[in-house]
């Protein structure tokens, strides 16, 4: 069964986006009016539990969406395409072009969890592990992650998101594999072109962390900053 997806554009260009954590594809809906949809044909995919994945069930791991998206870039026909991926997407890229490096034509990870996981310390990764079960974390680690810069209200919208778009078993089990997971010795060297763009403000996934990861790592590799922003 291929993931769910929504297609949108009509060029020859094959992009796959993939969403982070917090939500499924719809999170990418505002930009939509701005992509250049002769030129690309963009595939919104979502993980299994999230959106129209929310009935397919499975292990849940980065590995695992690699792979549902490689076989969704075959069922469209697609030999070669470009990936964006956001936040645990981020990661999603790197495994994809490790996976398949001669049919990733570039990557764009954005705001981007490394190829060695995040780091957290044990306090840290119980207020994510709790996170399932607590609206109260994800308001949490959301008003966290832009700094306490957006208001209460827009932070609640991205909870509800949350809530209503990925099954808590999901949501849940893919936070080993995003978060722990370290694959960054087989990632080092790879070649892949890669624009990463972090936010700002974020706190945590920062240039200082890409310049020790991304940069460090992927002799292709390009930074850059979106001013007054978040993760």
């Amino acid at each position: 069964m291929i993931i769910g997806h929504t297609l949108y554009g009509n060029g020859a260009e094959g992009v796959i986006v993939c969403h982070g954590w917090f939500g499924d594809s719809k999170v990418f809906d505002p930009m939509l009016p701005w992509l250049d949809a002769d030129a690309y044909t963009y595939a919104f995919v979502d993980y299994r539990g999230y959106g129209k994945s929310m009935s397919m069930t499975g292990e849940y791991t980065v590995a695992e969406i690699a792979a549902d998206v490689l076989a969704l870039a075959d069922s469209l026909g697609w030999s070669r395409f470009h990936i964006i991926g956001h936040s645990m997407g981020g990661k999603v890229v790197q495994r994809v072009a490790l996976n398949a490096p001669d049919r990733v034509k570039s990557g764009i990870p954005v705001t981007p969890v490394p190829a060695c996981g995040t780091k957290f310390d044990d306090e840290t990764y119980a207020l994510f592990a709790g996170a399932p079960d607590s609206d109260e974390k994800r308001f949490g680690i959301t008003d966290f992650s832009v700094s306490g810069r957006l208001t209460p209200r827009w932070v609640q919208s991205i909870v509800r998101a949350s809530r209503e778009t990925s099954t808590v078993e999901a949501y849940r089990g893919y936070l080993p594999s995003w978060a722990r997971e370290d694959f960054s010795t087989e990632a080092n060297g790879l070649k892949t072109p890669m624009r990463v763009i972090v936010g700002e403000f974020d706190p945590k996934l920062n240039p200082e962390v890409m310049g020790q990861t991304f940069l460090a790592w992927y002799p292709n590799a390009e930074l850059h900053v979106i001013g007054n922003s978040g993760h």
